[in-house]
């Protein structure tokens, strides 16, 4: 049913109960706003609310109704099958309205409009900038203003839409509006400068009444919401001149008086004092076109390098960062922004095209040659601002004046240093001033690194020289030399690859680093952290016997009275150790304390990011150290559990300690049951899926299961308790299948029949949903187990398993969209139990179940299963490419050639074709020798305690599979015998006669008879 007029104080009685604190209220009125979102006339009733000038409508209200508002059109203005959606009447009603309310003071409204707009322009809304453009030239300022902020927020909308047709519309809506706002902007900046200069001529009197005030407001607003429209069509209303080569005469006309305006607004904000108010329109206008410089560089490069606008912008930022104070105190997001516009100066690719060059005099159409040209020459105006001496001299300023420590930095240290090092770490390079300008810094390196490397070693020298080593115990006071001596060791860390030539960083550590390392006073954490990280950054040049004085230096600050020197040190030593040149023998003698530290600083760390970065190095140290880490076993036994218990709610800490779990089960190998009080508990809880951090901990719970499995000496009962947990895991998805898989293989092998006897109903269900009902892959990883149980107990899981017996003799007759390879393991499968159960094998394959399921599918001639299976397999045993389910093959057959049936002997030949096939490529001797599986190694090794104990387990469990000590010879020759017995010697010799005389030949020289 539409809604009408009338319907509208229920609509806004609504709204004003949606706001309402009573839940009681609020609900009932939420849900009937909701019913009524999918209603004819909804749209009309808010947009009428929202305009609404009577003074008893509340403002909270007005904003609720454009909230819904934009959602609705959002989901209904699009013709949708479940509902009617709006009318066509209506959304007319709706533009119209929405153009006429223009003037409200509700920013939602411009996003409401811009909404529509992305659905109806221009075919449905043809005359929206038209309308627009003739509200701007209306004397009504705060009309023009709001008119602005409509257009800015139509055109952000319109400039998402990718599509070819979308971008041409923009292209066309730019044409139409750009000269118009452009004039538009200068009027007002010629305004505006009037109103300041008037304001500037004495700051600390109000000359301007309170109306002009007002009017200077808004005047302040449309010029900015103007600028943003322009930047808009600069940015998105031009082809970018990178792909297209041609000049955007708009980005030529417009920067230079950008340029200017920053000047003088910059001039303007110096002479105000700092709280007047005006400032902060002034920096927010200065950096949105320095920001505007930046993209517009980055879109169109070869416009932008003509000489009239990169070099004074340029010259600019450079004077900006060099010589800050000729615009008195600048702001640092100011400086951050002339430093981002000189890094992607630099690092634009197209100002760095080398080329051949060209005749003098010639022109040339081809695009490559002139974004050749363009860049040459963008590259010669780059080189003439920035030769030698000023790329000397911004290094220099980088260095001494925004590496620098401040005096807030400090006090933030002072106050908290763990959380001043993790703000310091994890901040974004274009948010802050010293990240900015350390990355600059690397991107003059990049560039420049000839010229920057000596000046670099010698601004080292040189702070070395003014700041030199304190003596043991000397007090240090914090002075201009000591934070330089800071900034230098920043800047050769940063460079220290380009650097690694020119310091020789073993003497400088053994004379000067380690002897500031050993003074332990306060003020001497400056220098501690920046050396601490130091060390980390020149990971590669740290050999020989300074390594260990480097491991020792590090594990002695992890122990240094302030978390950030401490948390530099536990980054740095986790370089060290994850570094390929780290040797275990050289760290073992660290270790203990390295541990005790680590367990000590975790203790006082209160910062997430910290216990997880001590969690880490602590990970590293078990799996690099391996074996040698076991004399700190009833340490980290004691230490885990109880970051276990203080990380409750914290499951990337927990899953850290799963992982550390992990490692040092690894570590201790047979040894491992000496953890298991504090193990199982974390198993039973992460393995759980009902445990509410189930999602982000049970992939890292099964791996710990199989590892826990495959390094156990013996099968506990606390192990075989938790089985049934992944029966769950595997009913809810086969997302771990592989992992549950090598669970299951390592339960057979660790506890054998105990196992399957205790757990046959749920291995049985796992096999039974996964079979059958999972991919390529899912089955590949899923049939070896099958086997396995088969192969291991073959008097007990063929009964067990009948079900999925059942499946893979389906997949094998009839499973033609399964992949060949499939088929082809599923017989191998079904051989395995032939050969190892032959009496099971006969009376399953003729219950009366089996063949009235095969009895459709299969043809008439065909109704023996048993020869249904053998058809269907032997198409497909070409895929096998293992040896041993090669010699199953092979085996079977033999076995299949005792069968009473006289189909067999209509098969003969393609049996003994397949056994003389596979005898020759398993390369079987006439001696009975056979190869062994593709995965059993020779038996080189002893199985001491050192290896793996589920290798040794596996080894054993395929020493002792009966095919691998089976002769296939002599069986075949035993079994043909048999096959004569049976259908007696005159037949079977009628059969061979039939056979190819090459095929009669093979296996006669295979028989030796």
């Amino acid at each position: 049913m539409a809604l009408s007029s009338a319907d509208l104080s229920v609509v806004y009685g609504l709204l004003e109960n949606s706001l309402n604190q009573d839940e009681a209220i609020r609900k009932p009125a939420e849900g009937a706003l909701s019913v009524c979102e999918s209603k004819p006339g909804f749209c009309s009733l808010l947009l009428e609310i929202m305009a609404s000038k009577n003074i008893n409508v509340q403002d909270s209200a007005r904003w609720l109704a454009s909230v819904y508002l934009k959602n609705t059109i959002n989901r209904f203005w699009r013709l949708r099958k479940d509902t009617a959606g709006i009318s066509d009447t209506e959304k007319s009603y709706l533009r119209s309205k929405l153009l006429d309310s223009m003037r409200e003071e509700n920013n939602q409204l411009a996003l409401v409009v811009c909404r529509v707009a992305r659905f109806d322009y221009p075919k449905d809304w043809p005359d929206l900038f038209a309308t627009m453009v003739q509200k701007l030239q209306a004397p009504d300022v705060l009309l023009t203003q709001r008119v602005y902020m409509v257009l800015d927020q139509v055109l952000k909308e319109l400039s998402t839409k990718r599509l070819m047709a979308d971008q041409k519309n923009l292209m066309q809506v730019t044409s139409q509006l750009f000269d118009y706002a452009w004039h538009h902007w200068q009027e007002d900046t010629q305004s505006l400068l009037k109103d300041f200069t008037v304001i500037l001529s004495n700051p600390e009197s109000g000359l301007l009444s309170f109306g002009s005030k007002q009017l200077l407001e808004l005047r302040s607003e449309r010029w900015f919401l103007c600028l943003k429209v322009l930047y808009r069509m600069l940015r998105f209303g031009f082809p970018s001149d990178e792909k297209s080569v041609q000049e955007v005469p708009a980005v030529k006309q417009v920067c230079p008086h950008f340029l200017q305006q920053i000047q003088v607004f910059l001039r303007f904000r110096s002479a105000l004092p700092r709280d007047h108010s005006l400032r902060n329109f002034l920096e927010k206008s200065c950096l949105k076109l320095m920001k505007l410089f930046v993209n517009l560089q980055t879109v169109h490069p070869y416009t932008f390098s003509d000489s009239s606008i990169l070099l004074p912008v340029l010259e600019f930022s450079y004077r900006m960062i060099t010589e800050p104070q000729i615009y008195g105190d600048l702001f640092d997001q100011l400086l951050i922004q002339s430093m981002i516009f000189i890094q992607t100066v630099l690092q634009c690719k197209a100002y760095s095209i080398s080329g051949t060059g060209r005749v003098v005099g010639s022109s040339t159409t081809d695009p490559q040659e002139m974004k050749a040209m363009l860049g040459r020459k963008a590259e010669g105006i780059i080189k003439s601002l920035l030769d030698n001496q000023r790329v000397l001299l911004l290094c220099d300023v980088l260095v001494r004046r925004y590496f620098m420590l401040t005096a807030s930095d400090l006090e933030e240290w002072d106050r908290d240093a763990e959380a001043y090092y993790h703000e310091q770490d994890m901040v974004q390079w274009k948010d802050f001033l010293r990240p900015c300008a350390e990355s600059l810094y690397l991107v003059l390196f990049e560039k420049y690194r000839e010229v920057l490397s000596p000046f670099i070693v010698e601004v080292l020298k040189q702070a070395s020289k003014d700041c030199p080593p304190a003596a043991g115990g000397a007090e240090i006071e914090i002075t201009q030399s000591l934070l330089l001596k800071e900034s230098a060791y920043n800047a050769v860390g940063l460079a220290n690859f380009d650097l690694h030539h020119l310091v020789d960083f073993e003497s400088w550590y053994k004379g000067t680093l380690s002897q500031e390392l050993r003074n332990r006073h306060s003020n001497g954490r400056i220098l501690r952290r920046r050396i601490a990280w130091l060390l980390g950054q020149w990971v590669n040049k740290i050999e020989g016997d300074v390594r260990q004085q480097v491991y020792s230096s590090l594990v002695d600050l992890l122990a240094d009275g302030d978390l950030a020197v401490q948390l530099a040190a536990c980054r740095s030593l986790f370089g060290l150790i994850d570094d390929l040149h780290f040797y275990e023998k050289d760290f073992v003698m660290f270790v203990p304390t390295c541990l005790e530290c680590l367990f000590q600083f975790m203790s006082r760390a209160q910062e997430f990011d910290s216990k997880l970065q001590v969690l880490n190095l602590v990970c590293l140290i078990i799996e690099r150290l391996s074996e040698n880490i076991l004399p700190c076993t009833k340490s980290l036994i004691n230490f885990l559990p109880q970051v276990w218990q203080d990380s409750e709610g914290q499951s990337i800490l927990r899953i850290q300690v799963m992982v550390a779990l992990q490692r040092l089960v690894c570590a201790l190998g047979p040894q491992s049951p000496v953890c298991y009080e504090f193990l199982m508990p974390i198993l039973d809880y992460s393995t759980n899926i009902d445990q509410p951090d189930e999602l982000n901990m049970l992939e890292d719970g099964l791996q710990l299961w199989h590892i826990t499995l495959k390094h156990a000496p013996k099968i506990t009962p606390e192990l075989m308790a938790i089985f049934p947990h992944l029966i769950p895991v595997l009913d809810r998805s086969t997302e771990h299948l592989e992992i549950a898989m090598k669970i299951i293989e390592s339960y057979v092998l660790l506890a054998g029949l105990g196992f399957l006897q205790l757990h046959s109903v749920g291995v049985a269900h796992i096999l039974d949903t996964v079979i059958g009902n999972v991919n390529e892959k899912g089955m590949m990883c899923s049939l070896p187990v099958v086997e396995m149980l088969i192969q291991c107990f073959p008097n007990d899981a063929p009964g067990l398993l009948q079900m999925v017996l059942q499946k893979l003799l389906k997949i094998v007759i009839t499973g033609d969209e399964e992949a060949d390879i499939v088929r082809a393991s599923a017989g191998a499968i079904l051989a395995r139990v032939l050969v190892q159960n032959p009496s099971f094998f006969e009376q399953w394959i003729s219950q009366p179940s089996l063949i009235s399921l095969f009895g459709k599918v299969i043809p008439p001639e065909k109704q023996n299963i048993l020869f249904a299976y053998f058809d269907a397999w032997m198409e497909k045993v070409d895929f096998l490419t293992t040896f041993p389910r090669k010699k199953i093959c092979v085996i079977a057959l033999c076995v299949i050639l005792t069968s009473k049936e006289p189909q067999v002997l209509e098969r003969l030949e393609q049996i003994l074709s397949v056994c003389t096939t596979l005898v020759h490529q398993t390369d079987e001797s006439q001696d009975g020798a056979t190869l062994g599986y593709d995965y059993f190694l020779p038996n080189t090794h002893p199985e001491d305690s050192s290896r793996e104990n589920e290798e040794i387990r596996k080894r054993q469990m395929l020493a002792a599979d009966p095919i691998n000590t089976l002769s296939v010879v002599p069986l075949l020759k035993e079994k043909l015998q048999s096959c004569s017995a049976v259908h007696g010697e005159a037949v079977l010799n009628a059969a061979l006669s039939k056979m190819h005389p090459s095929l009669l030949n093979q296996l006669k020289q295979i028989l030796g008879t």
